[in-house]
C-alpha cells in the first residue's frame, strides 16, 4: 500500500515573508510558529532543536521554524537558519544533482495562481502547458520568492498522469 506524504521541508532567508507568501498566495493554512529554536540546549533534553541538530550537524545555532498545511493536509515546514545566516544562491536549480527539487500544488485555475505568484515576489519560470492537446490538463513551473521552484498542475497527480500520453 503506497505511503502518504506528510510534508515537505523548505529552506527560506525570511520566515515571515515566507509565511505570509505560502498563506496568502498558496492558501496554505498557518498551523504553528514561526519560532525561534536554539541548538544550544544540553544534550539531555530530547528536544526538536537536539533532533535538528543531529540533521544538519554541529554548526547549526539558532533557526525558526513554522508549519503549514495544505488543503490535503500535506504540510509545509519552513525552516530559516539563523546562526549560520542562510543565504539565497541565484540558481537554486541544479537539476544535474541528486535530491528533492521542488514541490507541487494542484489547482484548476492554473493561469490565476500563476498570475499571483508573479505579482507576489514570485517568479515564472516556464509558459503554461498542455502536454496532451486536447486534454485540459496544464502544468507550469514557477519560484516562491526564495528561488524554491513550484509546480502547478491543473489536475490532481493521479487525474494527470493516468492513462497519459506523451
Amino acid at each position: 500500500m503506497p505511503k502518504a506524504f506528510n510534508h515537505v521541508a523548505v529552506s527560506v532567508t525570511d520566515i515571515d515573508v515566507a509565511v505570509s507568501w505560502y498563506r496568502d498566495v498558496l492558501d496554505m493554512t498557518l498551523l504553528l510558529g514561526p519560532v525561534e529554536i536554539s541548538a544550544s540546549s544540553p544534550p539531555s533534553e530530547p528536544t526538536l532543536a537536539a533532533l535538528v541538530k543531529g540533521v544538519f550537524g554541529p554548526r547549526l545555532g539558532k533557526f525558526k521554524i513554522c508549519h503549514l498545511s495544505s488543503a490535503n493536509g500535506v504540510g509545509i515546514e519552513l525552516f530559516q537558519f539563523i546562526e549560520p545566516e542562510a543565504e539565497r544562491r541565484e540558481n537554486n536549480f541544479e537539476y544535474w544533482k541528486t535530491g528533492f527539487y521542488h514541490i507541487a500544488v494542484t489547482d484548476p485555475e492554473i493561469e490565476q495562481l500563476v498570475e499571483r505568484i508573479s505579482s507576489s515576489g514570485g517568479k515564472r519560470r516556464t509558459g503554461i502547458f498542455e502536454l496532451t492537446q486536447g486534454s485540459g490538463k496544464k502544468i507550469c513551473f514557477c519560484e516562491d520568492p526564495f528561488g524554491n521552484i513550484i509546480e502547478i498542475y491543473s489536475h490532481s497527480y493521479e487525474q494527470f498522469w493516468a492513462n497519459a500520453k506523451l
